[in-house]
């Protein structure tokens, strides 16, 4: 049995793992998880049932990140050491490939972010192996796996999720009543930093609202005029929110993701978008989550969209056709961490003769 540190530097990352913790754990293997305060992360946790230790934040500005990372690094170790484990697995995790290193222990990442230029200066060369979808736009090297999938299906995937009606209540919804979600980041990511999204969201807002009642998800905190289009939602329930939309619009790649793979049409407004290999094989494959730089064009596709009665069922189908196509990537997941490092062989073996 394994003694697995998992690493959790983003609420989307308790997503990313949590079926696996939960299959790792029923197969008898010891489960540690680190966490650092970002949004809801510890929300998420404690919602999850998770026992976690807590690192604390990297901060918002580059230099507090840059001053926090041998902090965090350290703070990390202590708490690892006493564990005894075996390997690290994180999604493109700074301290965890340091602390590993320090610890001559293997360290896993998963990374679907092509732009996160500097995070993977950090982490890459302390990694063992590196795995991303097969879309995905950069050439991280030897260390690099790539498989037939996308981040978000080793919680979407219909082995994990089964969308909740009763969602719709907690929001005051009608089962027939059409919503829209709308999302705005805190642009305070490091790969995020220079980069913007929506920027007059009260047209934005206006004209979404003759389709149905506006909903407004933020990573900060909302203007007096737009308090009262936040969404009120436990945070593990935004999948079933997301699933029963009538359309998700918003800076958020992450949940324009999330959202094109539960069915509902997707369009991302920000300056990243193209930069992606995981938007545009969605985009040009599947034509199920368009991305756009400018928000005027991406409004006039929205009202396209939301103009026709049947899109849900359209987008339905779409979605069907990706899950078709790939894989249960929690599976992947437990196969790999079980089998390492003949998993990493065996693999590397496919890529090259033409495999994913």
């Amino acid at each position: 049995m394994m003694r697995i540190v998992v690493d959790m530097n983003h609420p989307a990352n308790v997503h990313y793992f949590k079926n696996f913790i939960w299959e790792m754990e029923k197969r008898g293997h010891d489960i540690l998880i680190t966490a650092s305060n970002k949004e809801v992360s510890y929300r998420l946790l404690d919602n999850y049932g998770f026992r976690y230790v807590k690192l604390g934040t990297y901060g918002t500005s580059l230099l507090e990140k840059m001053v926090n990372i041998p902090l965090l690094d350290i703070r990390m170790y202590r708490q690892v050491r006493k564990f005894k484990p075996d390997i690290f697995l994180g999604f493109g995790s700074i301290r965890a490939s340091h602390v590993s290193k320090m610890m001559n222990k293997p360290c896993i990442a998963f990374d679907d972010t092509e732009h996160a230029k500097w995070e993977q200066l950090l982490y890459l060369p302390f990694t063992d192996a590196i795995l991303t979808p097969a879309c995905f736009k950069k050439d991280l090297g030897k260390k690099q796996i790539r498989y037939n999938g996308y981040t978000e299906l080793s919680y979407l995937h219909p082995h994990y999720f089964k969308p909740d009606p009763s969602v719709l209540d907690d929001i005051g919804i009608g089962s027939h009543e059409p919503y829209i979600l709308l999302r705005f980041v805190s642009w305070e990511a490091s790969h995020d930093i220079g980069h913007h999204g929506i920027q007059d969201r009260k047209k934005i807002i206006t004209t979404l609202e003759r389709f149905g009642r506006v909903f407004i998800s933020s990573e900060k905190g909302l203007p007096p005029d737009l308090e009262g289009y936040t969404l009120k939602i436990s945070p593990e329930k935004m999948h079933d929110i997301l699933y029963f939309a009538q359309m998700y619009i918003g800076e958020g790649a992450t949940m324009a993701t999330e959202a094109a793979l539960l069915g509902t049409p997707s369009l991302l407004i920000s300056s990243l978008a193209g930069t992606m290999g995981n938007f545009s094989e969605l985009e040009k494959m599947y034509d199920i989550l368009y991305s756009f730089t400018d928000a005027e064009i991406a409004l006039h596709k929205a009202l396209e969209i939301l103009k026709n009665p049947e899109s849900k069922k359209i987008w339905a189908e779409k979605r069907e056709r990706v899950l078709r196509e790939k894989i249960d990537v929690t599976a992947l997941m437990v196969s790999f961490m079980e089998n390492y490092p003949r998993s990493f062989l065996e693999m590397k073996k496919h890529q090259k003769s033409g495999h994913t």
